[in-house]
């Protein structure tokens, strides 16, 4: 399993959601060029970078920073936030994307998923963000009636590298929340899933590695506010898998 280590970026800066809210952050001191450099030299075999002005306004917003931090690092990243064109797609990929991340688009623009799948074949993911079963996208601010199992079978057959899975549930502690989603819909999948929203501690590194179908998990504020070591939790999603999984 991969550890995608995330650099959500507004306004230049490292920022995490509160609650998911895109126009709500915490602003975080190190800079996301600094803070690429460091997860590197800590390990990391891949960065989830994030414009999250691109979230709000669609664009580039933030295109200069992070294609400076692709530049400067020798591993590969995926990059998402309002990727909502063929164009917009072709100039992250020249910018040095080696994927990219359609979320929003895949509600409202399911053409262009499958065009992109076909043009750029293994590059492209496609993000699902679900909260209390349905699916939400433009930033958690807009819920559809789409089940994350109905929109993802859509996508799982036309190319797509993998589906992100996002359990906002988890991510913002409601009190019923669990692993049960992430479980039901990798089960039900025949495409890998990235999980995202669902590490806050190093045991829930360990519960994804069990998990069918769950090839990595994407974690940003756990490892900002210390919560994770990215040593600790690349550690434990290469350990072998055990015959008899404990979950």
């Amino acid at each position: 399993m991969i550890i995608y280590p995330t650099i959500q970026v507004k306004g230049g800066k490292c920022v995490n959601l509160i609650r998911g809210n895109v126009t709500e952050v915490e602003e975080f001191a190190v800079a996301p060029l600094a803070a690429a450099k460091s997860y590197v030299a800590k390990g990391a075999e891949w960065l989830h970078l994030v414009d999250i002005d691109g979230i709000l306004q669609g664009g580039e917003h933030n295109g200069e920073v992070i294609t400076e931090i692709m530049k400067s690092v020798d591993i590969p990243c995926q990059v998402g936030g309002g990727i909502r064109t063929m164009a917009a797609a072709e100039w992250w990929f020249k910018a040095g994307a080696d994927r990219i991340v359609l979320g929003t688009a895949a509600v409202k623009d399911r053409t262009f998923v499958r065009e992109a799948c076909s043009h750029w074949p293994g590059k492209v993911l496609v993000s699902i963000d679900a909260y209390e079963g349905k699916v939400v996208i433009e930033g958690w601010r807009e819920k559809t009636m789409f089940s994350p199992l109905e929109l993802a079978r859509e996508f799982q057959n036309i190319g797509a590298a993998a589906i992100i899975y996002t359990d906002i549930d988890m991510d913002i502690d409601l009190p019923e929340a669990s692993f049960a989603h992430t479980t039901q819909l990798a089960k039900e999948l025949e495409i890998d899933v990235i999980s995202s929203g669902t590490v806050r501690r190093l045991d829930d590194v360990a519960v994804l590695k069990h998990l069918p179908r769950i090839s990595g998990a994407i974690i940003g504020r756990a490892l900002f506010q210390n919560a994770v070591s990215l040593e600790d939790a690349i550690a434990v999603a290469k350990q072998p898998v055990a015959e008899t999984p404990f979950i």
